[in-house]
């Protein structure tokens, strides 16, 4: 397909039609196949991610009025994560569109963390043509879905729920949780826990009872998924 027709068919795709197609072709644009590095989407990446976290800051805020803060902060991390926004960047077949440099594929074959960019920078391209109403609609349909099912799971009040459901969605596996280290005396143990999914170690977590060791080991889990840093250390 030529440039025109690649955009066309984009637009098709995310049911968005832009006023100026310069701001959808820049989001498309990985540094790969940029002519220099401003023209590539990472400008757009750095405001889309900001715009999403918003976003989802805000719905979950409003529709879910009896969570406490720390659950609301677990639905935001899940569902602006890089899994999620990989996996809808791959449901919308974004890699279809992309400019690219030689060196990498297409089909599959991207790093995840491309498409996720590239998701981010999708929703900037919206925001900076249709302003905030354009972004935030094109958002709420895309990830919409994803803010209800995180809901359902912290409900539960549940790291291993959000993982469980992410480990299928990404895995078509389920989590395996095991012991690996106990400590302390008899009448105050504590314990090490870690995840595997599909044969992948996740790093293990402590904690002062098998339950909780469990739910920080999932949280590690979810993390690593999402590209940040484990939050709890061996």
């Amino acid at each position: 397909m030529d440039n025109n027709t690649i955009l066309e068919t984009c637009q098709q795709r995310i049911r968005y039609l832009f006023r100026d197609t310069d701001l959808l072709r820049i989001a498309l644009t990985h540094s790969s196949g940029a002519d220099t590095p401003l023209m590539s989407n990472e400008r757009m990446e750095f405001l889309g991610d900001a715009i999403l976290g918003y976003t989802v800051c805000e719905t979950v805020y409003r529709d879910f009025p009896h969570m406490h803060e720390g659950d609301l902060t677990k639905i935001k991390s899940a569902v602006v994560s890089r899994a999620t926004c990989n996996q809808i960047a791959k449901r919308l077949r974004l890699d279809e569109f992309l400019i690219l440099g030689r060196g990498l594929g297409r089909g599959g074959r991207l790093p995840a963390s491309i498409l996720a960019n590239t998701m981010e920078a999708l929703i900037a391209a919206i925001y900076l043509d249709g302003g905030i109403v354009a972004a935030q609609a094109f958002i709420l349909e895309q990830f919409g879905t994803e803010i209800e099912k995180m809901g359902e799971d912290c409900d539960a009040d549940n790291y291993k729920s959000l993982l469980q459901q992410t480990s299928q969605r990404e895995f078509g596996a389920s989590p395996e949780y095991g012991i690996v280290e106990t400590g302390g005396p008899d009448h105050n143990r504590c314990f090490k826990v870690r995840v595997r999914i599909d044969k992948r170690d996740f790093p293990p977590a402590w904690g002062n009872n098998k339950k909780e060791a469990e739910q920080r080991a999932a949280e590690n889990a979810l993390a690593i998924l999402g590209g940040d840093e484990p939050p709890y250390g061996e």
